[in-house]
């Protein structure tokens, strides 16, 4: 079952909409349930311009009682953010790299050698 959609604002692009398919594949193979997720459009607040219409958007996502919202200028913008997300949980955290001391901490280092 597809991803519900609500909107206030306008619905969704038809590039939108022709992408969707392709983020409810993803979280499928990512053992996500796309039926469990909701994904609504609004207009953000204090960002709409007289004759020339808003600016972003928010998308506020639900999903098993919680929600988040994000502001974007367009649905393609929002959709790339949730296939990131969706992504990243797939792949493995980088190693983190052990940074090389700064020169506050060779001094201090340095301070704390006996005489």
């Amino acid at each position: 079952m597809p991803i519900t959609l609500q909107s206030t604002a306008g619905g969704f692009s038809a590039e939108f909409m022709s992408r969707l398919p392709g983020l409810e594949r993803a979280m499928t193979e990512g053992g996500l349930e796309p039926s469990d997720f909701v994904f609504s459009k609004d207009f953000a607040s204090l960002v709409a311009t007289p004759y020339v219409g808003p600016f972003f958007y928010d998308y506020t996502v639900f999903t098993g009682g919680e929600s988040f919202t994000v502001t974007e200028p367009n649905d393609i913008r929002f959709l790339d953010y949730i296939n990131n997300r969706c992504l990243a949980a797939e792949q493995p955290d980088e190693p983190a790299v052990a940074r090389p001391p700064g020169a506050i901490s060779r001094f201090l280092r340095w301070m704390a050698q006996p005489i």
